[in-house]
């Protein structure tokens, strides 16, 4: 049971950045900006809010996620990152880190599935608005993800990133709640609970993935899948 959980966990954590005036009309919006170098997107960045065309996305993640966060540093490699994403579920720390390569002014991955992403632009100075496009399972979907360096952006910056959502025709956003509080930096780790989902995504196969696509391809799937997920974090607590 666990290492099915630990399997969806991983696959979920994956498809889990002062104010300027802000941009208004969809062309702006969805203006892509160009990546120079990696630099500017190195740092801790603040998961704020989510679109994505996934079906039950929002649900799953309205009922498991709480607060997540990323640190992105400079891989060995000089077109590449490496991306700690730190996510509290249910009262419980999950950790995963994997890397992304800069092309064309595109992030991509392509294990365990296809990722790409490219910037948006936007009126926040401290914000990444970043457009996806994922392949599992032989699905593809879109999203569209919101990250601030701050654990709370303005009232305007907000709209901005739905209006944002609005103009690529996406479903309305899921917004994680800062005050269910963060899981704590790399350096604190060893004081808090946290399991790390590392070696679960760099093991997955297709399998894998495909039935992860399965469950999220009905309402009935969902539902199934929230149950393993609560299930087997409530056996953890008891162990």
């Amino acid at each position: 049971m666990m290492g099915l959980v630990h399997v969806i966990l991983a696959v979920l954590s994956l498809l889990t950045v002062g104010q300027s005036a802000p941009v208004t009309s969809c062309e702006s919006l969805t203006k892509q900006v160009e990546i120079i170098g990696r630099n500017q997107l190195l740092g801790k960045w603040m998961y704020i809010g989510e679109s994505t065309t996934i079906a039950g996305f929002k649900l799953l993640t309205k009922a498991l996620v709480e607060t997540s966060w990323a640190r992105i540093s400079a891989a060995d490699e000089s077109d590449a990152i490496n991306v700690f994403q730190s996510q509290k579920m249910l009262g419980r720390c999950f950790t995963a880190t994997t890397k992304m390569t800069l092309g064309n002014n595109t992030l991509s991955m392509v294990h365990p599935m296809h990722v790409s992403e490219v910037l948006l632009s936007t009126g926040c100075p401290d914000c990444l608005v970043l457009q996806t496009n994922f392949t599992f399972g032989g699905s593809t979907y879109k999203g569209l993800q919101f990250m601030s360096r701050r654990a709370r952006v303005t009232d305007a910056e907000m709209d901005e990133f739905k209006k944002q959502v609005e103009c690529l025709n996406l479903p309305p956003p899921t917004v994680l709640d800062p005050e269910k509080g963060f899981c704590p930096d790399e350096s604190n780790l060893q004081e808090t609970e946290t399991t790390d989902l590392t070696t679960d995504i760099s093991s997955m196969n297709a399998e894998d993935v495909k039935l992860f696509d399965r469950f999220l391809s009905s309402s009935d799937g969902i539902q199934l899948l929230i149950k393993i997920i609560t299930t087997g974090l409530t056996g953890l607590k008891e162990n």
